[in-house]
């Protein structure tokens, strides 16, 4: 062996080297079966392997040949220096082309929980628990919605201060609505791998770093580029919450938990203007407006980190093996969700392909539409009113906002009606044996849906100044009543009909209310100021009004429509 060593390390001519490694190639072929001269280079890895197994005068070869190939590299381009390469720069993985060896899961190391009152399984932690979570979740919710709205009251002083126009201001509002259609399609499945908080707590966090800086951007370009980011990371508590509430709340309690968290993310943007127009007119200007939102997210972002647990049993349980395997020894204990190979390909099909799927089928479609469109006179009251209120009625920035509050009063009436409308679900429910019924979800947008276009008419025609003031306030609250019973109706009916792809059908609804929400503030100052508050706002009371049949048509015909859906069928129980 130490001759050998010897007789490769010392130079000899190049015609010696060569013959070993000729030598050495054939001697490392001699174990595979090769189709053609490349795949007759393995790896330095394998090729080390097979030698060490074969004579001891050949155990010196690899680290030899290494130092000989080095040395010869820069005097010949021979195709042996070629092959050296290669055989050194491996793959980073290696292809096996024989079956692997694999047993069936034994049912004894999948860890799952104690039963079905296990203390660890979120359905079974103390009702204080779970309340303080939906709060928590709520108020970080609420942190990127009000981020949406306190900027519209600064597009005045945001113009004036870079020198353009209206128009490119009030994409800084836009752009992060669109945002919020775009997030879905990232932290929906991220919450389904990682769990819920860490998909929540990290984007809100970074939707808080751009905050602050849209607040200290020096030109225009920076604020709507921050805002986009803010949105598109603000979105994931928007997205990921109801999955937390689907953790905690049994389907009894869910309806009312559901509730509050509609109301925080329509209590953001009601909120918002009335908070941006305080600042806007104090000393403070425009650029605390978003001083202010990335501060009170970074405030529930650290009593989140506190307080909050994970919720998604699929990663409680993969933490729960994970500290058993350390605790016994047994390395073969796992949790079924670390069996899921997750590949692109599925989450994509789940929620980038499914949901543009879902919403060529009539229910979905309709239904998102309906909740898109009024979700997006939502923002266009955030034109709209500062039109009505400040400079046709002369009222300040703070005075001018205080009318969504009346929003916000009727928001609180349509929760009112959805909670009422809980009992006779339940009902349903039960009488269906414990199966959701989609059409108990509908009443009240049915009735809401008749609000919502009084409510439209109402305002259009009390907007002159000379009508006093309560009476555009009270159709503001009709407005406000069939907006919410509507939204929150329309959401609650899609999880119920499409069950199995309820996530592909919230990211649909998801994506095509924030396309109309961001689109909607674009276009509505200038349409209101071209052909008057009156008519510009009865020609959405119009299209509304096209709209009402459709929670109608769902209650008499939604089940034959959900039996022929291939989406859909699996809701229908006889």
């Amino acid at each position: 062996m130490a001759s050998n060593a010897h007789t490769f390390a010392q130079p000899s001519p190049e015609s010696t080297d060569l013959s070993e490694l000729e030598k050495a190639r054939q001697g490392s072929g001699n174990d595979h079966d090769h189709d053609d001269d490349s795949a007759s280079t393995a790896s330095d890895s394998t090729f080390s392997e097979r030698h060490m197994e074969g004579p001891q005068s050949l155990r010196g070869v690899p680290t030899t040949l290494s130092r000989t190939t080095s040395r010869r590299l820069e005097q010949t381009g021979t195709a042996t220096s070629t092959a050296l390469s290669r055989i050194r720069s491996r793959p980073a993985r290696r292809s096996f082309t024989h079956p692997l060896a694999n047993e069936k899961t034994n049912q004894d190391v999948l860890v799952d929980f104690d039963g079905p009152d296990d203390p660890y399984r979120p359905l079974n932690w103390p009702f204080g628990k779970k309340a303080i979570t939906t709060v928590l979740y709520g108020f970080t919710t609420m942190g990127a919605t009000f981020a949406s709205s306190v900027y519209s009251p600064a597009l005045e002083q945001v113009s004036a201060d870079f020198g353009v126009g209206r128009e490119v201001s009030v994409l800084g509002l836009a752009l992060l609505l669109f945002g919020f259609g775009l997030g879905p399609l990232v932290w929906a499945p991220l919450s389904e791998v990682y769990g819920r908080k860490p998909a929540v707590l990290i984007p809100t966090f970074i939707s808080a770093i751009f905050a602050f800086g849209g607040g200290a951007a020096k030109d225009i370009q920076t604020i709507l580029i921050c805002r986009f980011f803010q949105g598109l990371f603000g979105s994931a508590p928007v997205t990921n919450t109801g999955g937390v509430l689907g953790d905690i709340w049994s389907a009894e309690q869910r309806g009312a938990a559901i509730v509050g968290y509609a109301m925080a993310v329509v209590g953001g943007p009601t909120l918002g203007p009335i908070v941006g127009g305080a600042i806007c007119m104090s000393y403070l200007r425009w650029r605390w407006t978003q001083y202010i939102t990335g501060i009170f997210q970074m405030f529930i972002l650290v009593l989140d980190i506190i307080v909050l647990d994970e919720s998604y049993p699929a990663a409680l349980l993969v933490s729960k093996a994970q500290r058993l395997r350390h605790q016994t020894g047994n390395w073969a204990l796992h949790a079924k969700h670390e069996e899921w190979d997750v590949s692109l390909n599925e989450l994509a099909n789940k929620y980038l392909v499914r949901p543009f799927q879902l919403l060529m089928t009539p229910i979905c479609f309709l239904v998102a539409l309906y909740a898109s469109f009024v979700y997006g006179i939502l923002y266009a009251s955030l034109a709209a009113f500062p039109i009505e209120f400040e400079e046709a009625r002369g009222w300040n920035k703070v005075v001018g906002a205080l009318p969504f509050l009346a929003m916000l009063l009727g928001v609180i009436i349509g929760a009112g009606a959805n909670l009422f409308n809980q009992k006779f679900y339940i009902k349903r429910w039960k009488a269906n044996n414990c199966r959701p019924v989609p059409e108990a979800r509908l009443p009240p947008m049915m009735a809401g849906s008749l609000f919502f276009v009084a409510g439209l008419f109402m305002f259009a025609w009390t907007s002159s100044p000379s009508i006093h003031w309560i009476a555009p306030c009270i159709g503001i609250v009709l407005l406000g009543c069939g907006f919410f019973t509507i939204f929150q109706a329309a959401l609650n009916y899609l999880i119920d009909t499409f069950q199995r792809y309820a996530a592909s059908a919230v990211a649909a609804n998801t994506f095509l209310r924030s396309a109309f929400a961001g689109a909607f503030p674009i276009f509505i100052a200038p349409m209101l100021h071209n052909i008057g508050i009156d008519w510009g706002i009865s020609v959405f009371a119009f299209v509304a009004c096209l709209l009402v049949p459709i929670p109608y048509l769902f209650y008499i015909y939604g089940k034959r429509i959900r039996a022929r859906g291939f989406w859909s069928k699996e809701s229908v129980t006889d």
